[in-house]
């Protein structure tokens, strides 16, 4: 960082100028393409409201190093940058550098993918939030000397390579992961999952109710379908539906999916879960139905408007279920995998939050620029 201290007090000591960006840029925005006209394997990239590219076209309408914002829906405001051919979409501004001696189009990305949670903020709300053209154009970025945005951009750009870098190894981790238990569980089933295991009934509780009794330190974690969690306290749960041991919980309607868990929970009773004497055994059947859930969701889609599936689906359900030693083996060697690839607290997860936060911190700290007085 020596670098850039340097090269500050030497260019810039006393601050630096700001701009509007229409004053030393054009903002444009795109032309549609309906999504019939977008194929998989189009020659180039077409970019609208969201996050990243929506599809692929044979036509282009913009070429080089550009920032583009999402002007509508939910993602409005989000900042990218994009280099060569592609096609602008309707939903979709383009930032053209008027003189790129004044500004690295490298820099002006990364000074307003730090601000990308000002430009959110100023959503237009109604049916489909969005952001204006002249909310773009009026916001006002610092442009400091063009060698202290290149040394901020390459230092800036080594944290984003490292941050990649990890994410990729994650991804492989991953599908080597999958690629094990996959291996682990291929052999053919030979016991129902009602003849080994007990079925654990939840709680009448609806939404409403969850959120109302909600409390962030509270001692009981409650499951809905999907994602959908809540901490609760124990005396707002009556102590007969509360359970206290190992589970397998399956969250049966909705994004089909299974939880494994062993404190103090409950969940709505249109779930169900499972259980037994010996907590190895609770887990190696977590392990084996994550392996087939691509199974219970085909299933899901077949039962309706909304993915569900009945509980005779997993009482019926026949595992491959091996000797308690064997199953221990699988259990052990799946936990050290799944903690590498899933812990928010170790493993490569854990690795990427904290290189972001980093990441973040250091793009602020470079990026934070006093205004010369009277703009000069």
């Amino acid at each position: 960082m020596s670098k850039i201290n340097d090269l500050i007090k030497e260019l810039c000591p006393n601050g630096v100028r700001f701009y509007q960006i229409k004053d030393i840029a054009k903002v444009t925005i795109g032309e549609f393409v309906h999504k019939n006209k977008q194929t998989a394997d189009g020659e180039y990239p077409v970019y609208n409201g969201g996050t990243s590219n929506t599809g692929f076209y044979d036509e282009y309408n913009n070429d080089g190093q550009k920032v583009i914002i999402s002007a509508r829906g939910a993602n409005a405001g989000f900042i990218n940058r994009v280099r060569g051919k592609y096609w602008a979409g309707n939903s979709c501004y383009t930032i053209n550098i008027n003189d790129e001696t004044l500004l690295d189009w490298n820099f002006l990305y990364q000074y307003l993918k730090n601000n990308q949670k000002v430009l959110l903020g100023v959503q237009q709300t109604g049916s489909i939030p969005s952001i204006s053209k002249k909310q773009v154009e009026d916001f006002k970025i610092a442009v400091p000397p063009l060698k202290v945005q290149e040394e901020i951009v390459r230092i800036l750009d080594k944290f984003g390579e490292l941050e990649a870098e990890l994410e990729a190894e994650l991804e492989a981790r991953k599908s080597q992961y999958e690629f094990w238990r996959g291996q682990m569980f291929k052999r053919k089933g030979n016991t129902k999952i009602s003849d080994m295991f007990t079925r654990v009934k939840g709680t009448a509780i609806t939404a409403g109710k969850m959120k109302e009794i909600e409390d962030t330190n509270g001692k009981i974690r409650i499951f809905a379908g999907g994602q959908t969690a809540v901490n609760a306290n124990l005396e707002d749960i009556p102590k007969a539906n509360i359970i206290d041991y190992p589970c397998v919980i399956v969250q049966s309607r909705g994004l089909i999916d299974f939880v494994y868990y062993d404190k103090p929970f409950t969940f709505k009773n249109e779930m169900w879960a499972y259980s037994c004497d010996n907590k190895v055994t609770v887990k190696y059947l977590y392990y084996y139905l994550k392996n087939n859930v691509n199974y219970f969701r085909e299933i899901g889609t077949q039962m309706g408007s909304m993915p569900q599936i009945s509980l005779p689906v997993t009482e019926k359900f026949e595992i491959y279920l091996p000797t308690l030693e064997e199953q221990k083996k699988v259990v052990d060697i799946l936990d050290k995998f799944s903690k590498l690839v899933n812990s928010y607290t170790e493993g490569l997860p854990a690795e990427i939050e904290l290189r972001r936060k980093q990441y973040e911190y250091y793009r602020n700290k470079l990026l934070s620029f006093e205004e010369l007085s009277n703009n000069e």
